[in-house]
Order: structure tokens, then C-alpha cells, then sequence
């Protein structure tokens, strides 16, 4: 009998079950590619015709943070595992409502492994894991125990499509409507995309004047503060005041050319501007994210070395660097593979173990930083099991994946508070819709159980309220199809 191969935790999926990938989105799904990209900075000329307000509106802003809590999506491209082998889902009466034993199969769960079983269930994080789940595995690898006290999630139970970035999955835009601000920049993402990863944005939230930055590396973050080989020739202080000498010097001469107002304040915005980068972040070493002990290099740092090598891990610290640290207001991290349906388990394992880890070291870091978070977790569709086993080691028992599946697919969101675990609006609020005995969502439950943009309104609602805001959902989207539905779709009370 041939010996199957072992798969490596980022190595492209051959699977026989799908055409040939020829899609960007179908060679991250199985992890042919990383979040790689390019970024093109517009013209002068074209930022000159996108201010074309008269010179009395002109206004030069300098950027500062808004003071919301941070905001990252990881986004499993590829149509991950969520329900029930990773996060426990139930019936309507939430997450321990058991399912049938069916159920549970077809989620990955033999009959001996069901949360109705003792020592199945795990709340460290609130929320409630499975106690085998391989992100939770991940999680617990990257956090402390004082972290995990202050964690606190909902699984929402809601179809979306199998293997596609056409999902309108990502919040990002509503997020930042909802005020959501960096001192850099206002939205941040592994992927040169409209979302900044995968899955796409709802429509009605589009903003293309919010369209994230690409970032996934120390020299994509240090590259939003570059101010050249000025202040490496001199101080901080010292080249800020410089800079201000040239402002000064073009404001000047400005007044002696008939230029556009439009032309003049833009040019004059431009020497303000820099003069600020520089005296508040004349060193890019102050965003990158490998000269961060608590990151990397540290006693008790969250990766080591070699992890910080793994593109998943450079994405993770990158990302999680600025927004914790309020550089910017979110950030999308995206990781490909997840179209992990083989035959096997244990390609499954090792994957969601990974992106447990990541999920970990985001909350870990801002636990370090005394920051809170609001960590939400998408995935395109999701996948079954036919209830055979894979009792390999790195399989551990459980249902092998056999095939894609949107019936079973779920996202969940974790938030994470300093001062203490946050609250919920209900005993059953860690679950908002249920799942069929069957191990099916339930498409009448919710609004959102069928319909992937009001999911994604049902995310900013509830960022909305951990700062006890759910009354500005109307405001801050307008065109919001849930506000019948706020009560049954808030998990979160205030954490501000």
C-alpha cells in the first residue's frame, strides 16, 4: 500500500475534485499564491484633478487616529472548517443545543467526540471551541492565560458560496464609515484588492476614496513612513525643522505666482504634511514590525525567528502592528489554502492550527499593548464530511473532508478587551442563528443566515456597539437592510 504523502502547512493543494485553477483567487484558494501584490501611487496630476473643490474649501488635513477600537479581518481563502469542529454550534437555543449525531458528522465530529460528550467543550475564550480544535490549538500556542480571561466571541451562523472571492464577506468599508481612523492611514490589506484580501466588499459600503493600502511585510510598513535621508542626516527635530523651512519657502513664492487656489493649497498641504510625518514619525522603525520585541527577538516574544519568516506569520505581525498600535483604523489579513477538502484530515488540521495561530498572536499583541480588538474571521463556503475517519496521527480521529459544502459554513467573531471580559447582550448571544439538526444552517433563522452582505452589516453593528453606538447604524449605513432585526443580530455590550 502506497504511504500518502504528509503535507506541509503551506503547500499548494492538487485536488482532483476542481478544474484547474486560473483565477488569482483560485491558486490562493489553494495556496499556490500569497497575499502579493503591487501598489501604484497616483499621479500629481491625478491628485490635482481629484481636488478640484474652490480654494475657500480647500483644507489641508493632518491625519490622526480616531480612537475606535482596532479592527482586523482574517480571511481563510479557500472555504475553511468554522462550525462545529472549530467553533461548537447548535440549535436555537445556541451553542450546546446539541445537533443529531448526523449532525455532527457530517462537521467532522464521530460520534465519540460530540460536545455532548465530557471534556468536549472549551470556553477559555469565552466563546465556545471544540476542545480539539486545531484553531483553538493555534490560539492557545500564541496566548497567555490572562489574555484568553479577557476574550470574549459569536459564531454567526450564515451560508455563503463555496471557492470564490465573490463573497461580500469583508466589513473593512463599514468599518471605517463606522470612524475607524490610523494616524497613517484609515484601512490596511495583505492583497492590492477593493477589500484588501479574498473575500469582496458589499457594494453599499464601497468607498474607493477608503481603498486599503497593501500591506504584507515590515517593508510595506515601513514604506507609509519613508521620509528619505533627511532624518538620517539629522535628528528628528532637526529635520522637521528643515522641512518647515521649505514650507515656508513655497508659501512665499506661491504668493508671487498666479497659480489655481486649488494648485497652491495643495502643494502648501503637501510641505504641512511632511513637516508633521516627520516630527511624529521621522524613523520607520517605529511601525516595523520585525524590530518589535514583543513581536519578534524578545525574551518571550509572540513569534520566533524562523515563524517571522513564514509569509503567513510576516502578513500576521505587519498588519496587527499598525492597526493594534493605531497606525491604521483596520487591516484585512488574508491566508490562502483553505480549499482543504483531500480525503484526509490532517491537511485540514494543520492549516486551521496555523490560522489559530495567527489569530493568537493578533490577540496576544494587543493584549501586550493594552489595546482592545475585534477580531472577525471569514472564509468562502465551507466543507462536509462523509464520516470517514482519518485515524493518522496528524488526522487525530476526526471526519476526513471529502467535499465543498455552504450549508455548513459559519464566520465568528472574538473581541478582546483589557479591562476585563467583555459582556454579552444574552446568555445565548455567542451564537447568533442556529444550525438544523442536520448540521445545516438554518436560512430562516436570521436575516443574515442566507444573505452574506447583511452579515457583513450584522459585523458593523456589532463594533457599533462595543462602543454603544448601535443607534448609528442608519447613519453610518444609510442603506442597511438589519435595523428590524438590531436586537436578535447585537452579541456585544459596551466596551466603551
Amino acid at each position: 500500500m502506497a504511504k500518502r504523502k504528509v503535507l506541509q502547512p503551506d503547500e499548494p493543494l492538487y485536488l482532483h475534485e476542481h478544474r484547474r485553477p486560473v483565477t488569482r483567487r483560485d491558486f490562493l484558494a489553494q495556496g499556490f499564491l500569497s497575499g502579493v501584490g503591487m501598489v501604484i501611487a497616483p499621479t500629481v496630476l491625478g491628485m490635482f484633478g481629484a481636488r478640484r473643490a474652490n480654494a475657500a474649501q480647500f483644507v489641508c488635513s493632518i491625519r490622526t487616529g480616531a480612537g475606535l477600537i482596532p479592527f482586523i479581518c482574517l480571511d481563510l481563502a479557500g472555504g475553511a472548517n468554522v462550525a462545529g469542529s472549530n467553533v461548537l454550534v447548535g440549535g436555537p437555543g445556541g451553542q450546546l443545543d446539541l445537533l443529531s449525531a448526523a449532525g455532527y458528522s457530517k462537521l467532522g465530529l464521530p460520534a465519540s467526540m460530540t460536545p455532548g460528550n465530557a471534556n468536549q467543550v472549551n470556553t477559555e475564550f469565552g466563546l465556545a471551541f471544540h476542545s480539539d480544535s486545531a484553531f483553538l490549538r493555534g490560539m492557545q500556542s500564541k496566548t497567555a492565560t490572562t489574555t484568553r480571561a479577557n476574550v470574549n466571541g459569536t459564531i454567526f451562523v450564515a451560508r455563503s458560496d463555496n471557492d470564490t472571492g465573490n463573497n461580500p464577506h469583508n466589513p473593512m468599508y463599514g468599518i471605517a464609515k463606522a470612524g475607524a481612523a490610523g494616524d497613517l492611514v484609515v484601512l490596511i490589506g495583505n492583497d492590492p484588492t477593493d477589500s484588501g484580501g479574498n473575500s469582496a466588499a458589499p457594494a453599499s459600503m464601497m468607498d474607493p476614496t477608503l481603498r486599503p493600502t497593501k500591506i504584507a511585510s515590515a517593508s510595506d510598513a515601513t514604506g507609509l513612513v519613508n521620509t528619505g535621508q533627511l532624518v538620517s542626516l539629522l535628528n528628528n527635530q532637526q529635520a522637521a525643522q528643515v522641512a518647515k523651512a521649505a514650507e515656508d519657502i513655497s508659501a512665499l513664492k506661491m504668493t508671487k505666482l498666479a497659480e489655481d487656489p486649488n494648485l497652491e493649497g495643495l502643494v502648501q498641504c503637501g510641505y504641512v504634511q511632511t513637516t508633521d510625518l516627520i516630527t511624529r514619525f521621522g524613523s520607520p522603525d517605529v511601525v516595523n514590525p520585525n524590530l518589535d520585541t514583543d513581536i519578534v527577538g524578545g525574551t518571550n516574544s509572540i513569534f520566533t525567528s524562523a515563524e517571522l519568516n513564514q509569509s503567513s506569520f510576516q502578513r500576521t505581525a505587519s498588519v496587527m502592528k499598525l492597526v493594534v498600535e493605531g497606525y491604521a483604523g483596520a487591516g484585512t489579513v488574508e491566508n490562502g489554502g483553505y480549499d482543504y477538502h483531500d480525503s484526509t484530515r490532517a491537511t485540514g488540521e494543520s492549516r486551521d492550527f496555523v490560522a489559530g495561530q495567527m489569530m493568537g498572536a493578533m490577540l496576544e499583541y494587543a493584549a501586550r499593548k493594552a489595546q482592545p480588538l475585534m477580531l472577525y474571521v471569514i472564509t468562502d463556503g465551507s466543507l462536509a464530511s462523509n464520516g470517514t475517519l482519518d485515524n493518522s496521527t496528524g488526522g487525530r480521529g476526526k471526519g476526513v473532508w471529502t467535499g465543498d459544502n455552504s450549508d455548513t459554513a459559519a464566520t465568528f467573531a472574538l473581541v478582546y478587551n483589557p479591562a476585563g471580559r467583555p459582556a454579552m447582550t444574552s446568555a445565548t448571544a455567542h451564537q447568533i442563528g442556529y444550525m438544523r439538526p442536520d448540521g445545516s444552517v438554518e436560512t430562516a433563522a436570521t436575516p443574515i443566515a442566507n444573505n452574506v452582505p447583511l452579515l457583513a452589516e450584522a459585523v458593523v453593528l456589532n463594533y457599533l456597539a462595543l462602543h454603544n453606538r448601535v443607534g448609528d447604524l442608519s447613519t453610518v449605513l444609510p442603506m442597511n437592510s438589519i435595523s428590524s432585526a438590531v436586537n436578535t443580530l447585537t452579541a456585544f455590550a459596551p466596551i466603551r
